[in-house]
C-alpha cells in the first residue's frame, strides 16, 4: 500500500472526502516527523515504534567503479514492530 492508497482507503472507510482524508494522513506523518526531530522516539502500542538511530562513518566502496569512497555518519530513523502486530502476522 503506498500514500496515495492510504489516502483512498481513509476516504472510503470513514466516509469523508479525499481532500479531508489527504489533511488527515498528512498530519499524521507530519506529527511523527516533528516528534522524531524533537524527542527522537514516537510509540504507536500494538503496531510499533520509530527511534532516531546514529550510525557511525565508514569505509565504502562505489560499486559502479570498485572507487573507496568515506561514508559520513548520519541519523536516521529505526522501525520496531510491536508485540501486538507480530502476533497478528504471524497467526
Amino acid at each position: 500500500m503506498n500514500k496515495s492508497e492510504l489516502i483512498q482507503s481513509l476516504s472510503e472507510e470513514c466516509k469523508i472526502t479525499p481532500e479531508e482524508a489527504i489533511t488527515i494522513v498528512d498530519t499524521f506523518f507530519d506529527s511523527i516527523k516533528a516528534a522524531l526531530c524533537s524527542d527522537g522516539r514516537v510509540e504507536l502500542r500494538g503496531f510499533g515504534s520509530f527511534q532516531m538511530k546514529e550510525y557511525k562513518g565508514y569505509r565504502g566502496r562505489n560499486p559502479k567503479t570498485g572507487e573507496s569512497v568515506q561514508v559520513q555518519p548520519k541519523t536516521m530513523p529505526f522501525f520496531k514492530t510491536g508485540k501486538g502486530l507480530k502476533e497478528f502476522l504471524n497467526e
